[in-house]
C-alpha cells in the first residue's frame, strides 16, 4: 500500500510539471518585456506607456483565463445517474452481460439518456458506478466521470469539459494575443538588434529570444485555437479516455443510429451554449455556459426542462445541495417518433418529441 500511495504522490507531482514550465516562460517573458524592452531599450516614454498598459491589460486576462481553466474542479454526473440500491444489487450479482444491459435499460428509461456506445448500448461506468450522461466521459487522470468531456490537459493539468471548457477556449484566446502583442512591439527592436543598428547591452538577448520564443507559441496556440473554435461552431468535443476520438470525427450514437450533427443547433446557439446568450460576458473568464452538463438540446431529442425536473423530483431522486437539476424524464413520459423528416441546413434528420401519456 505505501508504494502505491507514494508512487501516486509523485505521479500528482509530476501532473503540475507543465504548469510550473507555463509559468516560467510567462514569468521570463515578464521580465524580459516589462525590464529589458521597456525600462532598458525603449527610449521614449509615451511609447513605453502604451507598450505596458497594452501588455498588462492582455496579460491580467491571459492569467485569468489560465488559472481559471486550472482551477475549475470538473462537474461529475449527479447522484441521480446512480443506480438504484436495488438495481445496484442487481446488476452487480448478475454475471451475463445481456441481462445487465436490461438492468441499465430500465434504469435509462428515467434518465435523459440518449447516446449510445457502438454497439448499441447504454454507456455505464463501472467505476464510478453511474449511468453515464450524454457527452460524459470518464477521465482516467481526475478518476472520475467528467461532464461534456473535451480532453484532459497535461498544461492546465485539469480535465477540460462542461464546468470549464469556456474558460480554457478564452484562456487560448488571451494565450495567443499575449504573443501576437509580443512580437507585434518587439519586432522593431529585433530587426535592430540584428542589424546591429542598436549596441550589444544584456537586453539582446533577452529582446531575440522574446520575440522567437512569442512568435513560436503563437504559430502553436494558434492552430489549437483554431481548432477549438471550430468546435464549438459544430458543437462537438474532441478526445476521452484513452485519448479516442469521440465527436470530432466519431459521430455520437443515439437510440435511432449515429448522428455526427446530432448535438449542433446552428452556428449561433452552438456558440451560445458555450458562451452563454449575453453577449456582455463573452469575453470575460466567467462561468455563463447554458445547461447543466447532464443533458442537451439536440436535432433528434427534445425536452421540456420544467416537466423533467418535476418527474425527477417526484421519482424522488433528490440531488445533493448545490448541484444543478439534470433534465430527467419519468415514467410518465414517452419517447414517440414523428414520420416527418425535417429539413435542415445539415440535411434531413429524424425529430423526436416528448409527451405525457393520458
Amino acid at each position: 500500500m505505501a508504494p502505491s500511495h507514494a508512487l501516486r504522490c509523485c505521479k500528482r507531482a509530476l501532473n503540475w510539471v507543465p504548469v510550473l514550465f507555463i509559468n516560467l516562460v510567462v514569468g521570463w517573458s515578464y521580465y524580459a518585456y516589462v525590464v529589458e524592452l521597456c525600462v532598458y531599450t525603449i527610449p521614449g516614454n509615451a511609447e513605453r506607456i502604451s507598450y505596458l498598459v497594452i501588455f498588462h491589460i492582455v496579460l491580467g486576462m491571459f492569467i485569468w483565463s489560465y488559472w481559471k481553466t486550472i482551477g475549475s474542479k470538473p462537474t461529475g454526473p449527479s447522484k441521480a445517474f446512480g443506480l438504484p440500491r436495488a438495481e445496484k444489487e442487481l446488476y452487480e450479482r448478475e454475471e451475463r452481460a445481456e441481462m445487465q444491459q436490461e438492468i441499465l435499460k430500465k434504469v435509462a428509461r428515467n434518465l435523459p439518456v440518449y447516446t449510445r456506445t457502438a454497439g448499441g448500448a447504454i454507456r455505464y461506468c463501472d467505476h464510478c458506478q453511474v449511468v453515464k450522461p450524454d457527452r460524459c466521459h470518464h477521465c482516467s487522470t481526475c478518476e472520475m466521470c467528467v461532464l461534456k468531456m473535451d480532453h484532459h490537459c497535461p498544461w492546465v493539468n485539469n480535465c477540460v469539459g462542461f464546468s470549464n471548457y469556456k474558460y480554457f477556449v478564452l484562456f487560448l484566446a488571451y494565450a495567443s494575443l499575449y504573443c501576437a502583442v509580443i512580437c507585434a512591439t518587439v519586432i522593431q527592436y529585433f530587426i535592430k538588434f540584428w542589424t546591429k543598428q542598436l549596441a550589444d547591452t544584456h537586453a539582446k538577448f533577452h529582446i531575440l529570444f522574446l520575440f522567437f520564443v512569442a512568435a513560436l507559441f503563437f504559430i502553436s496556440i494558434l492552430s489549437l485555437l483554431s481548432y477549438h473554435l471550430w468546435l464549438v461552431g459544430k458543437n462537438r468535443t474532441t478526445i476521452g479516455k484513452n485519448r479516442t476520438t469521440i465527436e470530432a470525427f466519431r459521430a455520437p450514437v443515439f437510440t435511432n443510429g449515429p448522428d455526427k450533427n446530432g448535438f449542433s443547433l446552428g452556428f449561433s446557439r452552438n456558440v451560445a451554449e458555450v458562451f452563454g446568450d449575453q453577449g456582455k460576458y463573452w469575453l470575460f473568464p466567467v462561468f455563463s455556459s447554458l445547461g447543466d452538463g447532464h443533458s442537451f438540446v439536440t436535432r433528434l431529442v427534445h425536452i421540456d426542462p420544467e416537466q423533467a425536473n418535476s418527474v425527477l423530483q417526484q421519482n424522488g431522486k433528490s440531488l445533493a445541495d448545490g448541484e444543478a437539476n439534470p433534465c430527467a424524464l419519468g415514467n410518465s413520459i414517452q419517447h414517440t417518433t414523428e414520420d416527418s423528416k425535417d429539413k435542415t441546413e445539415e440535411g434531413q434528420t429524424v425529430s423526436v418529441t416528448v409527451e405525457s401519456e393520458p
